[in-house]
């Protein structure tokens, strides 16, 4: 981990263990442009690859040709309305409504550490573990200032990337795009990964040629949504899940987002991402600042599973907050699914005394214990305890739970209002809307304007009572439909495109106001399931619900693509009922204990009434659980077949940092007649370590495991599975 300023080159190396990225100046007016990112180099000069010795040539050496030179450099940080014609990072309106700027490199400094970015997530490090490059741009005509902040990580190849804008000008101007990174490079014939998706199947993974224009992917929606993920890789042709390059972008935010690739004449890519223009607008006055969000970039010459690795490694070590980042986390029984809105006090606290016996450490009360919530078509704001239900209050069933020696949680959806509620009756203009226009319901519900502190100190206060009144130890923050009819009342009309943003920095605000107050909690969020599991809200949740669809076989595909970025630290993930509540299918309960092994791991299921032989292995899942649990949260994820592609089988396994011990999960989703045993390469393991699998007296050699394989018998019947536990001889 360094950063270099070789002052014969002009250029700036930032080096992590296995990659180098390098910035060049260029030109007497300072152009900041990108010469590489890949494998790491030695101290080179690699400014040549910015190929500003032939045609165009720079504007100092070829001014009739400047746009010609605009149009095709590789530039850090590309404007538009001066001559380059591709996807801009930044588009600026000037007071005369002129869209047109220019940044040049003015100074630069190199720091030990990193600062927190003002209201907004971003990774975080020490001044012994991570260094940061700022690069101070300027546009002279409009006085604006862009801080342009790198920062690389001890031990992780791993680039964290943002921009500040600074209003240094007389005039106010208006910010109408905002790119957080921006990436030129040549074509290689690159493919593109992104994950897309739908509520109940979010992330899956596509994979396809980068043609030539603008290939993107994008959310309108006030969060990145079931559907899209601020997220983009470019893979070498032949690359695969453990060789070839690959480089990825992800953003750390949780509103409206864009990242795309942008294929140009040249065969040269533009990869960036940001917060989506569409609907964005965001007017600077003179002396005031904006800070965009941070994306962070991944190289990995060892293929998609380096990648992935990467991805996890820093956002356990760099981002993700707070007592349980490094912790277990308790085992849960969630009442949703046993009851919906149906229970009382008495009705959880059988729950409670049956999940006790078996060794489960939570009960989590979903929704329906506020306001006159008897369904979810009315009370959403109405945070006060329906002691109609709770006999007693929450206090008596919180200390009866807590006698069990369980933990308890609750659940909020802190954003939304029910137009059938005491609270829209009394503030109706709180609810986001278009004066004049109807706005749309969705889930029967409408949207706290999160742009307002008045309503964020209202239901803070509200949230602050209800845990300070009992001994809760766990939040689920909901957010169950997405945002539209968008409007504020406390904003002017020249305003009202900052909204999106406003808003998710509203969110941001109260979730810190949230942890802060309650350092001790554990705090998980839902968006309708994963609408809302990105990078942003790991800042202050160390776990996100990963899909409502809790289905095994389903969870096979979407967890392969969540842990494509995030950690299995990360996923919230359940034991739940059968035939499932989403899909209708009948699955092994030990096979679903399996796959949400891969996740926090607990359960959605009325206890009281599974059968005696899933009751009864419930104690054995548990145990699983606390023997595999550190290895499968702290160890290096490797995937070695997915079920999304071959129809038959899923296959993944959890390598412990020191090699001493591994993990592997194997579901046979399809049976398959007449047919001999799976074989299987194992991966991560020391090629010269002795292992022995539990349960066989042999052993084998790490070499011998990763090239010879080992042989996995044909299970009896679908959806099958089994965990093959190794461990160092």
């Amino acid at each position: 981990m360094e950063i270099i300023y070789e002052e014969k080159s002009r250029s700036f190396l930032l080096q992590t263990p296995k990659s180098t990225y390098v910035i060049g100046i260029v030109d007497a007016e300072n152009f900041v442009g990108h010469a590489y990112y890949g494998p790491r180099l030695m101290e080179d000069d690699v400014t040549y690859l910015m190929r500003t010795g032939e045609a165009p040539f720079t504007p100092e050496k070829n001014a009739r040709d400047r746009l010609s030179f605009l149009d095709c450099f590789p530039q850090e940080f590309p404007s538009c309305g001066v001559g380059d014609f591709r996807e801009s990072a930044v588009t600026i309106k000037d007071k005369g409504s002129h869209v047109a700027s220019e940044f040049v490199l003015e100074s630069f400094e190199i720091v030990n550490g990193k600062e927190k970015l003002e209201g907004l997530p971003a990774t975080w490090g020490s001044e012994e573990d991570t260094k940061t490059l700022k690069l101070t741009l300027r546009d002279k005509v409009l006085g604006l200032k862009a801080i342009l902040s790198y920062s690389v990580f001890e031990g992780i190849d791993a680039i964290a990337r943002s921009v500040k804008l600074v209003n240094e000008g007389k005039d106010p101007v208006t910010i109408e795009k905002i790119m957080s990174a921006s990436l030129d490079m040549d074509n290689r014939e690159y493919d593109k990964l992104i994950l897309y998706g739908s509520w109940a199947r979010e992330r899956y993974i596509d994979r396809t040629p980068v043609n030539y224009g603008v290939q993107s992917t994008s959310s309108l929606r006030g969060e990145p949504g079931h559907q899209e993920q601020p997220f983009m890789a470019l893979l070498e042709k032949n690359a695969t899940e453990d060789q070839g390059e690959v480089i990825g972008i992800n953003l750390i935010y949780s509103g409206n987002c864009t990242t795309l690739a942008d294929r140009n004449q040249f065969d040269s890519i533009r990869l960036m991402s940001g917060i989506n223009p569409e609907g964005f607008s965001y007017i600077l006055n003179p002396g005031e600042s904006f800070q965009a969000p941070e994306a962070v970039l991944v190289y990995s010459s060892e293929g998609i599973g380096g990648m992935s690795r990467t991805f996890h490694d820093l956002y356990r070590n760099h981002l993700i907050r707070g007592e349980y980042r490094d912790k277990k986390r308790p085992i849960l029984i969630n009442n949703w699914e046993a009851t919906y809105f149906d229970f009382n006090t008495e009705k959880l606290l059988d729950i409670a005394r049956e999940a006790s016996k078996d060794g489960i450490e939570m009960l989590v009360m979903d929704d329906g214990w506020f306001g006159n919530r008897y369904d979810d078509n009315r009370a959403l704001g109405d945070w006060f305890v329906n002691e109609e239900k709770l006999a007693g209050g929450l206090k008596y069933l919180v200390d009866e739970v807590n006698k069990l020696g369980m933990k308890f949680g609750i659940w909020f959806e802190p954003e939304m209002i029910s137009p059938d509620s005491d609270l829209y009756r009394a503030h109706p203009d709180w609810a986001v809307q278009i004066p004049g226009r109807e706005a749309g319901l969705a889930r029967n519900q409408y949207v706290l304007d999160m742009t307002r502190k008045e309503i964020r100190d209202y239901i803070f206060e509200r949230m602050a009572a209800v845990l300070h009144s009992a001994n809760i130890e766990y939040v689920k923050w909901d957010m169950n439909r997405p945002l539209c009819d968008i409007g504020s009342a406390s904003l002017p009309a020249d305003r009202q495109g900052e909204f999106f943003h406003r808003y998710v920095l509203g969110v941001y605000d109260l979730q810190e106001r949230l942890i802060t107050e309650f350092p001790h909690l554990l705090l998980e969020n839902c968006s309708g399931g994963g609408a809302r599991f990105d990078a942003g809200m790991l800042y202050y949740s160390p776990q996100i619900w990963c899909s409502d669809d809790t289905d095994a076989i389903e969870r096979l595909t979407i967890q392969e693509g969540t842990a494509l970025i995030y950690p299995l630290s990360a996923m919230g993930a359940h034991v739940s009922d059968c035939p499932n509540h989403t899909v209708g299918r009948e699955t092994p309960f030990e096979t679903r204990g399996y796959v949400a092994l891969a996740g926090t791991f607990g359960y959605e299921l009325d206890i009281t009434k599974i059968s005696k032989e899933d009751r009864a292995m419930i104690p054995e899942q548990i145990q699983m659980y606390h023997k595999y649990n550190d290895l499968v949260r702290t160890g290096d994820y490797y995937r070695i077949a997915s079920y999304s592609k071959n129809r038959y089988y899923d296959c993944y396994m959890v390598v412990a940092k020191d090699k001493m011990e591994a993990l592997v999960t194997y579901v046979q989703v399809m049976g398959r007649p007449n047919s001999h045993s799976r074989r299987i390469l194992l991966k991560g393991l020391c090629p010269e370590k002795t292992y022995r699998i539990e349960g066989e007296e042999r052993t084998y050699r790490g070499s011998t495991l990763m090239n010879a394989g080992i042989l996995v018998e044909n299970l009896w019947g679908d959806y099958k599975g089994k965990l093959i536990h190794i461990l160092e001889a």
